[in-house]
């Protein structure tokens, strides 16, 4: 049994057409038309989704790997629009779809008073169609074409609003950094193009061990193995998209954008492309030791360093930001030991808990009339109930608490570093492990600091008239809420509650399968040396027995650790929390200025930048180009017009003189040079 392009077109193109409506008739389809549109179209495309994947799974459909259209031929070379839907393809579909749809249900209350909200409905349904068109590619140049689609619709969200400045700040930034992680990444697919003579992906992998041998002269004398150079660069690319360190810095900012965004984009889909394009071209990365050890160091640094960051921050959705960074790197780790399945597994579960929090820090905000900064708030629980329980549900498969979803997928990554032997694992295990008291300490004090605890902030009327009535873009004193929190609608606590499902129960269910059951089949490769995961299943006794022999285990206790001090300090000894501070001032200065990262590049590149081409401006623009070029020629002309004013006198004797003076050195010049001793020697010679 096959599937039906009809129904791959329609997954892909639903979005597109919701986005098309809303953005160009949004005014005459009105808020409802516009958000109702674009809903249907993820709807559809997330109720396929789930239909193809239970085809592959259940339904006996094999894999489909078609072109549905040519875009370009040059000889032997071509590049189409095509689908290549496998197991993996289909979980990034279902994972997609599934929190995109529910984000698009979330907007409508959070988004209620904006001015732009047909085009913010717009933007994230072209933003659906973008990762839908990079997870179902065939080939390399429509993996590019997404790649880029999804950051062209990432800087149009973070600055939405346009007119605040830090927001335009935040769009510019990420846009930058994601060009320095692209042009690695297209040098990666040239590379490829170059070796191995194509673009497309079945061809390119069926080929990939020819690159075994073949070597690249970067620099004169120095040879690199093909594969390494490929590898390297294409895993840049993913360095800027899923944010790894040193091209992290752009996420934290993005927060700037609106809470969905944060949501759909920063936390559960586009982040995760990164992951995604590892693992789908695992048959390339099987082939380079090097590259996958680049791969886990930088993949280890991003998940402890990034979330000691998260650490020191007081705004709610920076915090979740920061663990998303971290996330990222424990993904990123699971990719350098060979375990794609296992990265993937987490991608698919933190999409789920990820999109929670984010979701749920919007409820918090939207509650407290747009405060972000926990230090105003405390004492929440009992005016939010239902966003309270669903954001503990999402903090305890963040931090791995057993039997839940992120206990299963992060668990096991840990315990795969610990097997693998690869150059780096030592180093990674220690920073793996070292990151789960750190997710403990700072997931467990924003919650303290959000919902428990005393009030922290003041109520000017206690009778609690709705919320809706505050300016989603508007300043005010901050604790000084005009009327009391209350729980969101239901358009916004019903996401929750779905989002809260998976958080706790999807890994159970699909651990055994999906990390030891071959589920993947083809779709990722591993060489036997580099199996650590199969080891790991000789162990795997089931979900029940592994989550009950995860209470004895090192990450669970650190766990543990990290819930008894914060529980300490911000339930009983809050005084505590300003002492520890002043104690470790030196090490809190170190990451609340983020190890001075932003301040090296802003030094270097930004402000570098701008003084360089203030050096161009003057000695190229207003030196050669200004001066020589055109303000030279101006003035040459003028003084040349300057002398023949004055030859033109208006008097007719001056003419007659003139001409008289000029048939004489005619005459003249033609008896010297003509006829005249000149002109004989010359006829002479």
């Amino acid at each position: 049994m096959s599937l039906s392009t009809s129904i791959l077109l329609t997954i892909a193109l639903a979005p597109l057409v919701g986005c098309v409506l809303a953005g160009f008739l949004g005014k005459f389809l009105g808020r409802a038309g516009s958000h109702s549109v674009t809903i249907l179209g993820v709807a559809i495309s997330c109720a396929l989704s789930f239909y193809v994947l239970y085809q592959l799974t259940l339904g006996g459909a094999e894999t489909y790997n078609q072109n549905i259209y040519t875009w370009f031929q040059i000889g032997p070379i071509n590049a189409s629009v095509g689908f290549l839907v496998d197991r993996l393809t289909a979980m990034m579909l279902v994972v997609v779809s599934f929190v995109s749809l529910l984000v698009h249900v979330y907007t409508i209350g959070y988004m209620a008073d904006d001015d732009g909200y047909t085009r913010f409905f717009s933007y994230i349904s072209l933003f659906t169609f973008s990762m839908f068109m990079l997870v179902m590619s065939n080939n390399f140049m429509q993996l590019f074409f997404g790649w880029e689609a999804v950051g062209l619709v990432s800087y149009l969200l973070i600055g939405f609003w346009y007119k605040r400045p830090t927001a335009i700040f935040a769009n510019l930034k990420a846009f930058l950094v994601n060009r320095v992680g692209d042009f690695g990444f297209l040098l990666g697919i040239a590379a490829v193009l170059y070796f191995l003579h194509t673009l497309d992906y079945a061809t390119a992998f069926g080929t990939a061990p020819s690159l075994i041998g073949k070597t690249l002269q970067i620099t004169a004398g120095t040879h690199w193995e093909a594969a390494t150079v490929i590898c390297i660069c294409l895993f840049i690319g993913a360095m800027g998209k899923s944010a790894q360190v040193p091209l992290h810095v752009w996420l934290p900012d993005s927060m700037e954008g609106p809470t969905p965004i944060s949501a759909l984009i920063h936390a559960a889909t586009m982040v995760t492309a990164g992951i995604f394009m590892v693992a789908r071209m695992s048959p390339l990365f099987e082939l380079s030791s090097t590259a996958l050890s680049f791969v886990l160091v930088i993949g280890a640094t991003t998940a402890l360093f990034t979330g000691l960051i998260g650490i020191v921050q007081n705004d709610i959705k920076r915090v979740i930001a920061y663990s998303t960074l971290s996330q990222l790197g424990y993904m990123t780790v699971a990719l350098g030991v060979s375990m794609y399945a296992g990265a993937v597994f987490h991608l698919m579960t933190h999409a789920f808990f990820k999109a929670l929090l984010f979701l749920g820090a919007g409820s918090v905000i939207i509650a407290m009339h747009h405060e972000q900064d926990m230090r105003y708030m405390g004492g929440l629980r009992k005016y939010m109930p239902i966003t309270w329980l669903t954001m503990w549900a999402g903090s305890l498969a963040l931090v791995a608490v057993p039997f839940t979803s992120g206990f299963y997928s992060k668990d096991a990554i840990i315990e795969a570093v610990g097997e693998s032997h690869r150059w780096g694992a030592h180093y990674a295990y220690f920073c793996v492990m070292a990151g789960a008291l750190v997710t403990g300490l700072y997931t467990f004090r924003q919650m303290y600091l959000t919902f428990h605890g005393k009030e922290r902030f003041t109520v000017l009327d206690h009778h609690g008239h709705g919320h809706d009535e505050h300016d989603a873009h508007g300043h005010h004193e901050p604790g000084v809420l005009a009327h009391a929190p209350k729980e969101s609608p239901w358009v916004v606590t019903l996401p929750l509650v779905l989002l809260a499902i998976p958080s706790l129960l999807v890994g159970f269910f699909t651990v055994g399968p999906v990390l030891f059951g071959q589920w993947f089949g083809s779709a990722i490769h591993v060489d036997e040396a580099n199996n650590v995961l199969g080891e790991l299943g000789q162990e795997f006794h089931g979900s029940l027995a592994m989550a009950l022999h995860g209470f004895t285990q090192l990450p669970f206790l650190l766990v543990l650790v990290a819930f008894v001090t914060t529980t300490y300090i911000y339930l009983f000894n809050p005084a505590m929390a300003g002492r520890i501070k002043s104690a470790l001032k030196p090490l809190w200065t170190v990451l609340d200025r983020k190890y001075w990262v932003d301040d090296v590049y802003f030094a270097l590149f930004a402000r570098g930048g701008v003084r360089l081409g203030r050096l161009f401006w003057k000695a190229g623009d207003t030196a050669v180009i200004d001066d020589v070029m055109v303000n030279g020629s101006v003035g040459l002309v003028h003084r040349i017009a300057a002398t023949m004013r004055r030859l033109q006198s208006g008097y007719l004797y001056h003419y007659a003189f003139a001409m008289i003076l000029g048939l004489i050195l005619l005459l003249g010049g033609y008896w010297l040079f003509g006829s005249g001793p000149v002109g004989s020697v010359l006829a002479g010679q």
